[in-house]
Protein backbone atom coordinates (compact mmCIF):
# COMPACT_ATOMS: atom_id res chain seq x y z
CA UNK A 1 0.00 0.00 0.00
CA UNK A 2 1.01 3.27 -1.05
CA UNK A 3 1.23 5.83 1.87
CA UNK A 4 1.33 9.64 1.10
CA UNK A 5 3.07 10.59 4.45
CA UNK A 6 5.99 7.74 3.75
CA UNK A 7 6.30 9.19 0.48
CA UNK A 8 6.63 13.19 1.59
CA UNK A 9 8.74 11.60 4.74
CA UNK A 10 11.29 10.39 2.00
CA UNK A 11 11.33 13.53 -0.20
CA UNK A 12 11.80 15.74 3.04
CA UNK A 13 14.83 13.57 3.99
CA UNK A 14 16.47 13.37 0.35
CA UNK A 15 16.01 17.46 0.11
CA UNK A 16 17.55 17.56 3.61
CA UNK A 17 20.44 15.29 3.03
CA UNK A 18 21.42 16.45 0.02
CA UNK A 19 21.32 19.97 1.45
CA UNK A 20 23.89 18.19 3.93
CA UNK A 21 21.74 19.89 6.76
CA UNK A 22 20.96 17.97 10.01
CA UNK A 23 17.46 17.16 11.68
CA UNK A 24 17.87 19.33 14.59
CA UNK A 25 19.54 22.48 11.94
CA UNK A 26 16.05 22.11 9.77
CA UNK A 27 13.70 21.92 13.00
CA UNK A 28 15.23 24.98 14.41
CA UNK A 29 14.55 27.36 11.10
CA UNK A 30 11.49 25.50 10.79
CA UNK A 31 10.52 26.27 14.38
CA UNK A 32 8.97 22.19 14.56
CA UNK A 33 10.14 19.61 17.06
CA UNK A 34 13.42 17.66 16.48
CA UNK A 35 11.14 14.39 17.40
CA UNK A 36 8.36 15.51 15.30
CA UNK A 37 10.77 16.51 12.21
CA UNK A 38 12.01 12.96 12.52
CA UNK A 39 8.91 11.36 12.84
CA UNK A 40 7.26 13.32 9.66
CA UNK A 41 10.53 12.19 7.39
CA UNK A 42 9.75 8.68 8.75
CA UNK A 43 6.56 8.72 7.71
CA UNK A 44 4.98 7.92 11.34
CA UNK A 45 3.09 11.22 11.21
CA UNK A 46 0.83 13.47 9.03
CA UNK A 47 1.96 16.66 8.72
CA UNK A 48 0.05 19.89 7.98
CA UNK A 49 0.33 22.26 5.45
CA UNK A 50 1.32 24.85 7.42
CA UNK A 51 4.07 22.52 8.84
CA UNK A 52 5.18 21.32 5.20
CA UNK A 53 5.00 25.26 4.41
CA UNK A 54 7.78 26.16 7.39
CA UNK A 55 9.84 23.07 6.56
CA UNK A 56 10.08 23.76 2.66
CA UNK A 57 11.31 27.28 3.75
CA UNK A 58 13.53 25.88 5.98
CA UNK A 59 14.85 23.72 3.16
CA UNK A 60 14.84 26.73 0.82
CA UNK A 61 12.03 24.89 -1.36
CA UNK A 62 9.01 25.96 -2.87
CA UNK A 63 5.93 23.62 -1.81
CA UNK A 64 5.16 22.94 -5.22
CA UNK A 65 8.31 21.61 -5.76
CA UNK A 66 8.09 18.86 -3.07
CA UNK A 67 4.67 18.20 -3.76
CA UNK A 68 5.85 17.49 -7.70
CA UNK A 69 8.63 15.40 -5.58
CA UNK A 70 5.80 13.34 -4.33
CA UNK A 71 3.40 12.83 -6.80
CA UNK A 72 6.71 11.38 -8.96
CA UNK A 73 7.01 8.79 -6.32
CA UNK A 74 3.43 8.27 -5.94
CA UNK A 75 3.41 7.58 -9.73
CA UNK A 76 6.68 5.52 -9.41
CA UNK A 77 4.91 3.63 -6.65
CA UNK A 78 1.30 3.12 -8.16
CA UNK A 79 3.07 1.68 -11.46
CA UNK A 80 5.21 -0.89 -9.23
CA UNK A 81 2.04 -1.86 -7.69
CA UNK A 82 -0.16 -2.42 -11.10
CA UNK A 83 1.43 -5.24 -12.38
CA UNK A 84 1.07 -7.06 -9.46
CA UNK A 85 -2.80 -6.30 -9.49
CA UNK A 86 -3.07 -7.06 -13.18
CA UNK A 87 -1.20 -10.63 -12.18
CA UNK A 88 -4.16 -11.14 -9.81
CA UNK A 89 -6.86 -10.14 -11.71
CA UNK A 90 -5.56 -12.56 -15.09
CA UNK A 91 -5.18 -15.35 -12.40
CA UNK A 92 -8.53 -15.42 -10.87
Amino acid sequence: MILLRRELGEALRERRRSQGRTLRQVSAVASVSLGYLSEIERGEKEASSELLASVCQALEMPLSELLDDVSTRVALAEALEMPVAAVNAAAA
